[in-house]
């Protein structure tokens, strides 16, 4: 089994990195000065949060340094694109660019190889603001694939193409890379992207297959098949990757990248670029008290099966938000009659949530003050980790 406790774990020092040059959290930071200066329309300095996983799964120990070194990375990837005043979606995306270029990281360099030897990609990221979308999926010979889902989505923000077309959110295969070198996004050749570590991974995975099919039929071979498909899961690289952020005006935006399952069969997508999946991000509205933005990681199948990015959104709405994913996590995903075919099933999300509340009087109950009528909360991170059907058990990081 596949399991998320090192997820938890990058987590956790990912909020370290992020409050490493500031007396307390990046998002108190920013709010407390718009309270001290509320003339000006936007604070300087640092503003908003950021939150990045490096995907499920076990890794070597002797390589957790350079796992937590890329998400703190990241993190400040992100962080800097907020200083400077970038929205939410331009930093998650930045923050993804950071982990796709990592050799460590089962996204974009490095990727998992498929069946044939190849590297094919997914990715998708969505903008709370907007509510657009885009992803990619099954992507070969770019190197970042979330550039690719980020454009899809500023270019359908444009509005429609000429003679009404509606302009796509989601794009598969060659028709994603002819897409995405049109738009001015330089290809990469596919072994470039090859790792050391992802060709040897490789090599191993397929003596493993190799031995299997030369097993005698029957229930040992069914047997042994499965053991073996367990032992490359466990020994091979992280999954999907993702952050989620807020910026300094309160939109969300979350954003994940994949190269997939080790050995996976050609042309095969997992959540990581399926909308609903994968990420999700929704700014407060009328509807809703809060702004949500979630990303996932672990089984593709089972995520895209149970949608799960979308449900523990709808379930962060509840006041009590961390019973509340509790909750979802085990009536949405680990006991979904969606999934009641599976022997165990896999996954884990991160969360991010935040409200703006609307007050008379300005209050100092609160952190931080958005505007002169605008409250912000502190967001409400949640971590899921060491997901299984076995014995029903959940076990949770915050």
């Amino acid at each position: 089994m596949i399991g998320l406790t090192n997820y938890a774990g990058v987590m956790e020092s990912l909020m370290n990195s992020a409050e490493e040059k500031q007396p307390s959290s990046p998002l108190t930071n920013s709010w407390a000065k718009k309270q001290e200066s509320s003339k000006s329309q936007k604070p300087n300095g640092v503003g908003g949060f950021v939150l990045v996983h490096a995907g499920a799964g076990y890794h070597s120990e002797s390589k957790a340094k350079e796992y937590k070194h890329v998400c703190k990375r990241a993190c400040q990837r992100a962080v800097d694109q907020l200083k400077a005043g970038a929205l939410a979606v331009e930093a998650v995306a930045a923050a993804l660019v950071e982990l796709e270029d990592s050799p460590f990281t089962n996204a974009g360099m490095g990727s998992n190889l498929n069946l044939s030897g190849e590297i094919e990609c997914d990715a998708s990221i969505m903008d709370g603001k907007s509510l657009h979308f885009g992803a990619v999926g099954a992507l070969s010979g770019i190197r970042n694939p979330v550039m690719v889902a980020n454009r899809l989505l500023s270019e359908a923000q444009k509005g429609k193409l000429s003679a009404g077309r509606i302009p796509p959110c989601f794009l598969v295969g060659r028709g994603a890379h002819d897409w995405a070198v049109s738009h001015g996004i330089p290809p990469c050749p596919s072994d470039k992207m090859a790792t050391k570590f992802s060709l040897s991974a490789y090599k191993r995975n397929k003596r493993k297959m190799e031995l299997a099919e030369k097993m005698d039929t029957g229930h040992n071979q069914t047997k042994k098949r499965r053991q073996s498909s367990e032992n490359e899961n466990g020994s091979g690289c992280l999954d999907t990757v993702g952050a989620v952020v807020v910026d300094l005006e309160g939109n969300v935006a979350a954003a994940v990248s994949s190269g997939g399952l080790a050995m996976k069969h050609p042309g095969r997508v997992g959540q990581a670029a399926h909308y609903g999946c994968g990420c999700w991000a929704e700014n407060a509205c009328n509807m809703n008290s809060y702004s949500t933005a979630v990303s996932t990681s672990g089984c593709g199948e089972h995520l895209i099966r149970t949608m799960l990015a979308r449900e523990c959104s709808a379930a962060m709405q509840s006041e009590d938000a961390h019973q509340a994913l509790l909750e979802a996590m085990q009536n949405k995903f680990i006991s979904s009659p969606f999934l009641a075919s599976e022997d165990r099933v896999l996954g884990g999300v991160i969360v991010l949530r935040c409200c703006r509340c609307v007050e008379a009087q300005p209050s100092q109950n609160f952190q931080g003050i958005l505007g002169k009528t605008f409250k912000q909360r502190p967001p409400t991170m949640e971590s899921t980790t060491n997901l299984q059907r076995s014995g029903g058990l959940l076990n949770t990081a915050n």
